[in-house]
C-alpha cells in the first residue's frame, strides 16, 4: 500500500487534478503517467443529467468499439441443435444448455459474456441469481438474446462493450488499454460517446451529459473539455 501510495503522489505532482483537459493531451499523459508492470486498461465514466430513481431515464445499451478493449472475452452461449456448430465456428468458449448450467452452478466458470438463443430462456432464468449480479444475464435490448448466434458472438470478439446507469446515474466501462494507439484510443472513445448520446432518454431534461473522466486501471481519472466534443 505504501508502495502505491507514493506512485500516486508522485503521479499526481504532475497532474492538475481540477483541469479540464483536451481529449488528445489527456490521452498522452494517461499514457505517459502509466508506470505500473501490466497493460491497464483505459475507463471511462460520464455523469448523466438523468434521475436514476426514474425507471424510464435509466439507460442500457451496447457499442461494437473498433479497436475492441484489448483482451479476449470469454463468451458463454445457451443454445442447442444446430445453433451449437455456429457457436462453435464464431469461437464461443462455453456452450450448451442443462449441462452449461450446471457447470456454472457447481464448477463456478468464468467468462465475461452470455449469449442465448430464445429457447434456452427456461434454462438461463434459473441462472439468474448468478448471472444477474455478475451484469451477465442475456438481453435481448442488448442482443445477447437472439435467433442469430453466430453474429451476436462475433460482435463481442470484435469488441462490443455494454453500459447501464448505475444508482447515481453514471455509465462505467472499459474503451481500451494503455498500450492502444493514441488515435485507436480516440477512436473507440467517440464511438462509445456517440453510442451514449443517442441512448439520451426523451424524458431527461436539460444538460445530458455533465461530466467525462478517463483514467487508467491504477491511475487518476482526469476531466474531459467538453467544449468541443460537440455535444
Amino acid at each position: 500500500m505504501k508502495k502505491i501510495n507514493k506512485r500516486m503522489k508522485n503521479t499526481k505532482k504532475n497532474i492538475d487534478v481540477k483541469k479540464l483537459y483536451h481529449i488528445d493531451e489527456l490521452i498522452e499523459l494517461l499514457k505517459k503517467t502509466s508506470k505500473v508492470k501490466f497493460v491497464e486498461s483505459i475507463d471511462i465514466s460520464i455523469n448523466l443529467g438523468i434521475d436514476p430513481k426514474k425507471s424510464d431515464q435509466n439507460i442500457r445499451g451496447s457499442t461494437i468499439l473498433p479497436y475492441g478493449i484489448g483482451r479476449n472475452v470469454k463468451v458463454a452461449v445457451f443454445t442447442q441443435g444446430e445453433n451449437v456448430k455456429k457457436a462453435q465456428k464464431a469461437g464461443a468458449e462455453f456452450i450448451g444448455m442443462e449441462d452449461l448450467s450446471e457447470k456454472i452452478k457447481k464448477e463456478g466458470i468464468q467468462f465475461d459474456r452470455a449469449i442465448a438463443s430464445p429457447d434456452a430462456m427456461k434454462i438461463v432464468t434459473q441462472l439468474g441469481h448468478i448471472l444477474g449480479p455478475r451484469g451477465l444475464m442475456p438481453n435481448p435490448k442488448l442482443g445477447t438474446v437472439t435467433t442469430n448466434i453466430y453474429e451476436a458472438i462475433k460482435n463481442v470478439k470484435k469488441g462490443q462493450v455494454q453500459y447501464r446507469s448505475d444508482k447515481n446515474g453514471i455509465v462505467h466501462s472499459t474503451i481500451g488499454r494503455i498500450n492502444f494507439k493514441s488515435n485507436q484510443i480516440k477512436k473507440n472513445f467517440n464511438i462509445f460517446l456517440e453510442s451514449i448520446k443517442k441512448s439520451k432518454p426523451p424524458q431527461s431534461k436539460g444538460i445530458y451529459i455533465k461530466k467525462i473522466t478517463l483514467s487508467s486501471t491504477m491511475g487518476i481519472g482526469l476531466i474531459l473539455d467538453q467544449s468541443n466534443l460537440n455535444i
